[in-house]
């Protein structure tokens, strides 16, 4: 039998005109209405609401919920998987204490609506402005992980409707020239290091980016190596450039052999070595009792369990 995820306190119910029927849902997540009855019914990954007549209807919790599975069938988790990790993800973001009263989750979806039409509009003015008023509303977590990548992954997974590929290239890349600013400044004024790298083809840009600043605080900063760089060179890049710590960061499923190759690893180098990204979450497990600390995907839980393994 199946093992479904652990059950979470229902949420308030919502009145049914802000309910979508299923055809809805597969329009907007491209999910074809056969796999989301048997996403419910064989794994439980989502709920949706019942008629008398017994047609399901859909929240907008749920799509997101939709397109949230999506992204982990997409690096490579199988779905009779994704209960599980769900319910780890939602474990640890309550742990970090993320934000998540139904509010400001309103609140957060409100600045998301008006961050999509101005990128629909292609206006980098607008787009600007928001920005600014965004990071000086919200603490740094909050900015990314619950407003700017949520839009950017939808805009990712959505990118065979005509014209979202261009929208989503023009948010990527202000945002990558944003971030790099801060990135640069953030390493001028710390003589601590941190050094972080991605796993081949395992992250985008952006989201390698986003991590190191959630990785870099007032002590530390944070030193990127994108993705190219061998798995077994690390020793010697570690050398020259002697980091206080070197984390892997990878939003992929872990092969067999990660875990394996990172203990390896970690007996080599002269600073502690960390997994950060959607993969921690997934090798913690494997990596239980060994020098390898995994440092989970939220923004606030990284920093945590950073300075705790420090």
């Amino acid at each position: 039998m199946t093992e479904l995820a652990p059950a979470t306190h229902a949420p308030a119910p919502v009145p049914e005109d802000e309910l979508f029927p299923i055809r809805e849902v597969a329009r907007l997540t491209g999910i074809n209405p056969v796999t989301l009855r048997a996403w419910e019914r064989r794994y439980g990954l989502i709920q949706p609401t019942r008629t008398e007549s017994g047609h399901r209807l859909y929240s907008m919790h749920d799509v997101e919920a939709v397109r949230e599975i999506l992204g982990w069938i997409e690096r490579g988790v199988a779905v009779s998987k994704v209960g599980k990790i769900l319910a780890k993800s939602r474990a640890a973001q309550a742990q970090a204490k993320l934000p998540a009263e139904d509010g400001q989750q309103a609140e957060y979806a409100q600045w998301r609506d008006q961050l999509q039409r101005v990128v629909a509009a292609f206006d980098e003015d607008q787009l600007e402005r928001l920005y600014g008023q965004i990071f000086s509303s919200y603490a740094l977590p909050v900015v990314f992980q619950g407003i700017f990548l949520p839009l950017w992954k939808q805009l990712l997974q959505d990118r065979e409707a005509f014209g979202q590929t261009s929208e989503w290239v023009f948010l990527d890349g202000f945002l990558r020239a944003r971030i790099t600013q801060r990135l640069l400044l953030q390493r001028a004024t710390q003589h601590r290091q941190l050094l972080l790298v991605a796993l081949n083809d395992q992250c985008r840009e952006l989201e390698l980016q986003v991590a190191a600043l959630m990785l870099g605080h007032d002590q530390v900063g944070v030193r990127l190596l994108g993705p190219g760089v061998p798995l077994d060179e690390l020793t010697l890049v570690c050398e020259k450039l002697k980091p206080m710590a070197l984390v892997v960061f990878s939003n992929h499923a872990p092969n067999a052999e990660l875990p394996k190759r990172l203990k390896r690893l970690a007996l080599t180098l002269d600073c502690p070595l960390m997994l950060a990204g959607d993969a921690s979450e997934l090798a913690q497990d494997s990596l239980a009792d060994s020098p390898v600390a995994c440092l989970g995907s939220s923004g606030r839980l990284m920093l945590q369990r950073l300075r705790g393994a420090l």
